[in-house]
């Protein structure tokens, strides 16, 4: 994988940032100015309408690292996930409480700009979903958005995506053919191609993997451990051993009797998998339900 440039400013590694207001216009200033992001979630609420689908979740996401988010269907983990870009303000009456914070920024501010969050926190849904355009025409779409239109340019940016993507090698020849004519895998490579395109701090996952084959899911693992060297990755997944495979910590995430969705277990993933601390995540990793 090309090596990815640093941000400059202070290093923050994995230590907790304190809280700090921007103005409107200041999103890409503020997030870039530690060169690392952690997420956290404190007391966070989330509402469809009346209906509670989060309640009181609290959590702090080391920078530069996978953290996945494990647990029964119907327990908030998508819903979770897609807080810290924003896209459940897409949902008709959704409405959230409590602090969802990126490096410090309070990202449900009403100064924020949620386009420029959104090109800070990429995302990767669970289909693949190229554009109706060529391999390059993809990858090149975020940065054109951003206002570059130097054909150089845009060549360097599509091919070191591509790199980053672990797809170049196989797509040089193919630049110019239509995304949607890949594989499956290679589509989805593709989606994180674009994604990474705009140099994102934050990949979310919303189970990248479910439609695709062994071969392709393995090399999807094997990309998200060496982009972990430079981003903080949150991956939603069913597949438990995927988990133990790719991620450093895990979230264990059940529903209560109202079918709200709340965190039962955080730690190193090892600890999860071998000595949880709550029978409710042994009994999930046990297979006795869920």
């Amino acid at each position: 994988m090309t090596e990815r440039p640093e941000s400059k400013g202070l290093q923050l590694e994995n230590a907790v940032p304190s809280e700090r207001t921007v103005q409107a216009g200041e999103m890409d200033a503020a997030l870039v100015s530690t060169g690392t992001a952690l997420l956290r979630a404190g007391s966070v609420n989330l509402y469809y309408g009346s209906f509670c689908a989060l309640r009181e979740v609290s959590l702090d996401i080391p920078a530069r690292s996978v953290t996945a988010l494990i647990g029964p269907s119907g327990c908030g983990k998508s819903s979770f996930l897609r807080l810290f870009n924003r896209m459940n303000d897409l949902i008709h009456g959704a409405r959230v409480e409590g602090r969802v914070v990126m490096d410090g920024v309070d990202i449900y501010s009403p100064d924020i700009d949620v386009v420029s969050l959104r090109r800070h926190v990429g995302m990767v849904f669970q289909k693949p979903n190229p554009f109706p355009m060529s391999t390059f025409d993809n990858v090149a779409f975020g940065p054109r958005r951003q206002g570059i239109s130097n054909r150089s340019q845009l060549k360097d940016i599509v091919e070191r995506s591509l790199r980053e993507a672990a797809l170049w090698d196989e797509v040089v020849d193919k630049l110019n053919e239509p995304g949607t004519a890949l594989s499956g895998g290679q589509q989805q490579r593709l989606c994180i191609a674009r994604v990474l395109a705009v140099q994102p701090q934050v990949i979310l996952l919303d189970e990248p993997c479910s439609s695709l084959d062994p071969i392709a899911t393995l090399k999807i693992e094997e990309l998200m451990r060496e982009l972990a060297i430079h981003y903080t990755i949150l991956i939603v997944t069913h597949n438990m051993q995927q988990a133990a495979r790719v991620s450093k910590q895990t979230a264990f995430m059940m529903a209560d009797e109202d079918r709200a969705g709340g965190i039962v277990e955080f730690g190193l993933t090892e600890q999860i998998f071998t000595k949880p601390k709550e029978k409710r995540t042994e009994d999930y990793i046990t297979g006795r339900f869920g």
